[in-house]
């Protein structure tokens, strides 16, 4: 099965950077992908957190994403279900932007 809507997925580096002043997704730490979030790191919050908005932000579904290492670690390897290309062109853009808030990439166009 090929085609330009085969869903292969890929694995992305994040660093979470949790008690932030907002939930942001963007930048980069060492290779892996900033993504802010408000929650405390204490029960998994800040972790689910920062699924939910690295989810909102690459445009797919939270149950696209699986956590494959760094439960408890501010480096987390989460695999993302969807068109890959398209994934690794939203995480190149958002890797190198500074901060966004949570959304497609689409609605974060500057004129």
């Amino acid at each position: 099965m090929s085609g330009g809507g085969h869903t292969v997925g890929m694995r992305v580096t994040v660093w979470v950077r949790p008690r932030s002043g907002r939930t942001a997704v963007g930048g980069d730490h060492g290779g892996a992908l900033v993504v802010r979030v408000r929650a405390a790191p204490e029960d998994g919050r800040a972790t689910e957190e920062a699924l939910r908005a690295l989810a909102e932000a690459l445009g797919v579904r939270r149950g696209a994403l699986t956590l494959r290492s760094g439960h408890t670690s501010r480096t987390k390897v989460v695999e993302v279900d969807g068109v890959e290309t398209a994934l690794a062109r939203s995480v190149e853009q958002l890797r190198s932007s500074g901060p966004a808030a949570p959304g497609p990439a689409a609605d974060r166009a500057t004129p």
